[in-house]
């Protein structure tokens, strides 16, 4: 983020930078606070900013604005420099323990004066985070028309995801244009009753971030850089700061303890060895040293005795499976970061870590042998990097992940996941998990950002 963003005083008008108006173009407000949210709506921007890939950006029938509410400042403000965003306005909604109601209610006052502000033709909103749909309910006070990407998503159960399932249906009802990923999702929106000439078939944008990941990595030495990269959590909760970049004796250092202390990493490191790029992976390849599994979970539902049983899981995976790694980057939110720490700190081969940039992670995804996670994203990533995940939910939204043999729900019992944890590691050592995967992705072609913004244009 920029400097000018980071120092704006929590009370100001939050405004960071203006542009002038364009009066002949079509003045589009994407918001945004939470990390998928800027992940799948970065390849937005860039298709309303560059259309069908022109160079001139003054040349867009549209012109878009950029809200981040701030929802998940921390996990966020990386994501906008990777993906070149400089928000316009910069709300800092979050408060210390602050309630959902709270929340609600911050944002829809400071959504609606930035609202009455730009007075824009269309607000694009994302998925089913909190900030999406205070921002669909605000235009709507305004009668501004909202555009929901990712729409359609469904568990039939208003608990599970909370709050996620109501926020997305609720946005369901307030928007005008709805961009469904699949087409399931599509027949979902029908089923509800919404008018079939508003609701669009177009692909999921995550599939057009990782392309804009992987060609922005190319050219990258992810052996020398990855070090530097990775914050590993000690025992006592604080982070060791690997290498930076720029540093030659930082990165010597960093490369001795990959061989030394962190031994570890020297395995992941070894993994790239084939190329520098992340465009290349063979999951299951004969020259890996170690099998790699990557962990995620910050689902509100999993709070409390869900990632105690999560942990409870890793645990006996490790122990079942001599030569696995674990990497779990540990997510900021105390009712996560407390529970792990006291189960799993100072497990042997289980590598807690801060959480990572969006290239590194991609990295390891690529690299991994396995992934568990209760990450919705992540379930539409894996089909495009051909790795298996168990999804520890009862009920995932996207079950064409589930379909196209690439997911499994396993829940939180430690039981089931470590016997799928077992049976993938196994088929994906024999080369069965990746003769079995299908070619086409069910969540895109990585063009789903262009349909969106050429609907926006008619």
């Amino acid at each position: 983020m920029s400097k000018s963003v980071r120092k704006r005083p929590a009370n100001a008008n939050n405004r960071t930078h203006r542009a002038p108006d364009h009066p002949m173009k079509i003045k589009v407000l994407v918001v945004f606070g939470t990390r998928p949210e800027v992940i799948k709506l970065a390849p937005v921007v860039a298709a309303l900013s560059h259309p069908a890939g022109a160079a001139d950006a003054s040349k867009s029938p549209f012109q878009p604005v950029i809200c981040f509410t701030g929802q998940h400042r921390e996990m966020v403000e990386p994501f906008l420099e990777i993906f070149d965003l400089k928000p316009d306005y910069d709300l800092r909604v979050m408060q210390e323990n602050q309630p959902l109601a709270g929340l609600t209610a911050r944002l829809l006052v400071r959504l609606d004066k930035v609202f009455e502000a730009e007075a824009p033709d269309w607000v694009i909103v994302q998925g089913d985070t909190t900030t999406a749909m205070a921002a669909s309910l605000a235009a709507f006070y305004r009668k501004i028309k909202v555009g929901h990407v990712e729409a359609g998503l469904r568990t039939e159960d208003k608990y599970n995801p909370f709050p996620e399932e109501i926020n997305r249906r609720l946005i369901s009802h307030l928007a005008d244009l709805h961009f469904a990923p699949t087409r399931r999702a599509r027949e979902n929106l029908l089923k509800e009753g919404l008018d079939r000439r508003t609701v669009f078939v177009t692909g999921n944008t995550v599939v057009d971030a990782l392309r804009m990941i992987l060609k922005k990595a190319e050219g990258h030495d992810w052996r020398e850089k990855l070090g530097g990269r990775i914050k590993v959590i000690k025992a006592d909760g604080q982070a060791r700061n690997k290498p930076g970049r720029g540093n030659r004796q930082a990165k010597n250092k960093g490369r001795n303890d990959a061989r030394g202390e962190n031994s570890w990493l020297g395995d992941i490191l070894e993994r790239g060895r084939a190329t520098d790029s992340l465009a290349v992976t063979t999951a299951g390849s004969p020259a890996r040293p170690k099998k790699l599994i990557l962990v995620t979970a910050h689902r509100r539902e999993s709070f409390g005795e869900g990632m105690e049983r999560i942990c409870q899981a890793i645990s006996r995976v490790i122990d079942r499976v001599a030569e696995a790694e674990v990497i779990f980057p540990v997510h900021l939110n105390p009712n996560v970061r407390s529970v792990v720490l006291k189960h799993l700190s100072g497990t042997e081969r289980v590598h807690l870590v801060e959480p990572l940039d969006y290239l590194t992670f991609v990295y390891l995804m690529k690299q991994a042998d396995l992934i568990l996670t209760d990450s919705g994203g992540i379930q539409e990533e894996a089909p495009s990097l051909g790795v298996p995940v168990i999804i520890m939910r009862d009920k995932t939204e996207r079950p064409e992940a589930v379909e196209a043999g690439v997911a499994w729900l396993g829940g939180t019992d430690p039981e089931i996941i470590e016997k799928l944890a077992v049976e993938l590691l196994m088929k994906v050592e024999s080369g069965e998990f990746r003769r079995g995967l299908k070619r086409r992705n069910p969540f895109g072609d990585g063009h789903a950002a262009t349909r969106i913004v050429k609907r926006l244009g008619t």
